[in-house]
């Protein structure tokens, strides 16, 4: 098999197997032993998305006159994600391929409507969040020529801090960001207090609803304490919500609400001043598959709010049961008091990046988080369905890699790091900093490493600007021209 277009076509079962072949070192995430990245619900509902999804791959999405079958499933995905988040007769929302499109489109109708509002304010708008909000949000900020400005949350609940946030209004803001939940710890912000603040201040409130927006509705209906968080909450202007992480659909599949279409307005564009056909986009793709919007309905539709109460239960008994059992481990300490099937574990005794990669030996994915603001470095799990049969024994050998990893000697990289800082400040030819991406590599013989404590252990002892900078240039390096 080359790298180049073959010169003669190959016949399917060839390229078939080479497919599965090129997978072979992937997550192995159908064992249900991965707490990341995929939401498995199940055979019949992944049969389910992909038929629906392989039926409308080629439907366009770019222009719903031709495709009004499109047009249909994502009025119906609107409807059905405004009921869910106690949206009125108001409330309008577009169908969009993950939740950082969810999130830029938002900020982009934010920072119109402010341009258009106050067109008197001089320089860039600004975004007030708290430092646990999802990073999309600083990549959407990033793209749309917006300031963020980031802000210190209750160092013990990771909740976020209306008195912070009141404190960073200026006469630039544009809009107040809150969590439900917040990616890192699982805990929803105090949405209320947020969204009065910006009533009050005359300012949108958006709440990201991306990973715990579908879920935590069932979650208060089976008796869980869940703080208000939705369009029910006075003042809060858009939400954003994905159906391809606990709605278990395909991804990607998310939505943006809006509390009504004047401000959505600011979300669409038009451009006329060409050659082509008039061109208007209610999201930021042009020509997209009507594959996922399809497989998104044809889930809801096949699971049902019934199903997805019963896989709510599981999920919430599981959460609970990890807890619990987490914090029976000596050594391990849950940071906050997590309301979503999002549970992030830290220790003063160990090395948190020694036990991810411990526990993938022993095969397990868990998630790696490096220390940031009031929260250390730690371990994130993502409870999915296919996760709830493995409780026990997750815990079981977690206790097992605690043990493990108990008094080897944590390493201490801040020398390391202070002098590869100056190192690469004093080199401007790039060369120091290509070193340390290859340093930093890890060990393996794969495109990715097998180990990644160490590199974990370096990037958490970086200047924050200097981390970020060798991580664009590790990517920048694994991203290359396949030269078989």
């Amino acid at each position: 098999m080359t790298t180049r277009i073959p010169e003669t076509g190959l016949d399917r079962e060839t390229v078939f197997a080479a497919l599965e072949q090129a997978r072979a070192k992937d997550l192995a995430w159908r064992k249900g032993r991965a707490y990341a990245y995929v939401y498995d619900g199940g055979k019949e509902i992944e049969e389910v998305g992909k038929h629906a999804y392989m039926a409308f791959l080629t439907e366009n999405g770019l222009d719903p006159t031709v495709f009004p079958s499109l047009l249909q499933f994502e009025n119906d995905l609107a409807a059905m994600a405004r009921a869910h988040l106690g949206g009125d007769e108001h409330v309008v929302g577009n169908f969009t391929s993950g939740g950082t499109e969810s999130i830029m489109l938002a900020i982009k109708a934010a920072r119109d409507h402010f341009r258009a509002l106050h067109p008197e304010v001089a320089g860039k708008p600004e975004l007030v969040l708290p430092i646990t909000a999802h990073a999309a949000f600083f990549k959407a900020a990033h793209y749309l020529d917006v300031t963020a400005v980031p802000v210190p949350v209750n160092p013990e609940t990771f909740r976020a801090d209306p008195a912070q946030m009141k404190a960073a209004i200026t006469e630039r803001t544009m809009m107040l960001v809150a969590s439900a939940s917040s990616y890192a710890h699982g805990v929803v912000d105090p949405v209320r207090e947020i969204a009065a603040l910006a009533a009050e201040r005359g300012l949108l409130c958006h709440v990201d609803g991306c990973i715990g927006g579908f879920l935590l509705p069932y979650f208060r209906r089976l008796g869980a304490e869940v703080p208000d968080f939705d369009f029910r909450v006075p003042g809060v202007t858009s939400m954003s919500m994905d159906f391809h992480k606990y709605a278990l659909c395909p991804k990607g599949a998310s939505i943006v609400l809006y509390r009504d279409k004047a401000l959505r307005r600011h979300q669409i564009y038009a451009c006329s001043s060409w050659t082509g056909y008039t061109m208007v986009n209610n999201t930021i793709q042009s020509s997209k598959s009507g594959g996922p919007m399809a497989a998104a309905w044809a889930v809801l539709q096949f699971v049902g709010d019934a199903g997805y109460l019963r896989i709510a239960k599981d999920l919430l008994a599981t959460q609970r049961a990890l807890v619990a059992g987490i914090r029976a481990i000596p050594g391990l300490r849950v940071l906050g008091e997590p309301e979503m099937t999002l549970v992030a574990f830290a220790s003063d005794e160990l090395s948190v990046f020694q036990l991810c990669d411990a526990m993938k030996k022993r095969g397990w994915y868990i998630q790696p988080q490096l220390a940031y603001g009031s929260s250390p470095a730690n371990v994130h799990l993502s409870i999915q369905p296919s996760n709830v049969q493995w409780t026990e024994a997750l815990l079981k050998d977690l206790r097992a890699a605690v043990e493990e990893l108990r008094g080897r000697p944590q390493p201490d990289l801040a020398p390391m790091a202070q002098a590869l800082t100056a190192q690469i400040e004093a080199d401007p030819s790039g060369q120091a900093m290509a070193n340390i991406v290859a340093m930093t590599r890890g060990s393996g013989d794969g495109p990715t490493p097998d180990e990644m404590a160490d590199t974990n252990h370096l990037l958490d002892a970086l200047p924050r600007p200097l981390q970020e900078r060798l991580l664009v240039e590790y990517v920048n390096e694994m991203f290359v021209p396949s030269s078989r």
